[in-house]
């Protein structure tokens, strides 16, 4: 019933305007009224062309738009002050450390040229929800921004899990999408990879065992490689000896895929990951010590 009143209604204001223009024959302004995506640059658009689109041609997307959303979830907009602490920590963890450890050149050349926010998390039907995801070597999807706050009030532990972790291991299908990695990291648990269980029992428990660095990894060889790199990174090396004690005999699997990601990532892109793990790590220091303003966007 609803929905055909609303019908009518908008059949009715049609035949309206139709009436009401028909028997004029005034002309038509030629400017057109809607000026979709049209706003007033803030302070905010205006810092974000200073530390993303003037010096690696970003474009960083906190107002929400239908057409970069997955319509297939229930998404809502990003939060304003939570977008520009993201801003901050994307660039201060994110796109500096590659400038530090690779070099400006590498940071232009292959981060990636869009980052979109979004408040709410994509949740799936099976339980789980997603981060983010990597579009085309082009685009990063941030979900969950409005949860921003609590987790940094949880530490770097609850930062790296939820959105810096995410932002290494989207990066990372990037890079893979430029040169892929070696047959050799797919042979290592070739057979282990359960692309529809990987959130169920066994397989959410005992991925340790079975030569995976986490749960999701299980899912390809893709996911495994990229979970290989960004946890690597986003965690000390105290975090990186539980896992592979807690892996038991699946230990040798890891240590053998990790000896893959660090050869891939210095042959193909001139990157140690020990020295991009450390300075992740003090950068990751840097902003729970509270060094680091995470609202300033002044331009001065």
């Amino acid at each position: 019933m609803k929905m055909n009143k609303n019908i009518f209604i908008i059949a009715a204001i049609a035949t309206a305007i139709f009436s009401a223009t028909a028997c004029q024959e005034d002309a038509l302004d030629p400017n057109s009224v809607i000026t979709a995506d049209s706003y007033e640059k803030n302070a905010f658009d205006k810092w974000l062309e200073v530390n993303y689109v003037n010096p690696y041609n970003i474009d960083f997307k906190y107002r929400f738009e239908m057409n970069e959303s997955d319509m297939n979830y229930y998404t809502v907009p990003a939060d304003y002050d939570s977008a520009i602490k993201m801003a901050h920590l994307v660039k201060y963890l994110c796109i500096d450390t590659y400038d530090e450890v690779a070099g400006i050149s590498f940071t232009r050349g292959y981060f990636p040229k869009m980052f979109f926010l979004i408040g709410e998390w994509e949740y799936r039907n099976n339980g789980t929800f997603i981060l983010g995801t990597a579009e085309g070597g082009k685009k990063i999807l941030l979900s969950g921004i409005n949860y921003l706050p609590d987790v940094l009030a949880q530490g770097a532990d609850a930062l790296n899990y939820y959105y810096i972790k995410t932002i290494h291991h989207e990066f990372t299908h990037i890079l893979n999408q430029t040169k892929d990695f070696p047959v050799d990291f797919k042979l290592i648990t070739g057979s282990g990879y359960v692309a529809d269980s990987w959130s169920e029992e066994p397989y959410n428990t005992e991925f340790g065992q079975n030569g995976f660095i986490s749960s999701y990894a299980q899912y390809s060889e893709g996911e495994d490689f990229a979970e290989m790199l960004s946890i690597y990174v986003t965690n000390p090396q105290s975090y990186w000896d539980e896992q592979l004690k807690a892996a038991g005999a699946g230990a040798d699997a890891i240590r053998a895929k990790l000896d893959v990601v660090r050869l891939y990532m210095k042959d193909s892109w001139g990157i140690d990951i020990d020295q991009l793990r450390a300075t992740v790590l003090r950068r990751q220091a840097d902003i729970t010590a509270g060094k680091i303003d995470l609202t300033n966007i002044s331009i001065d």
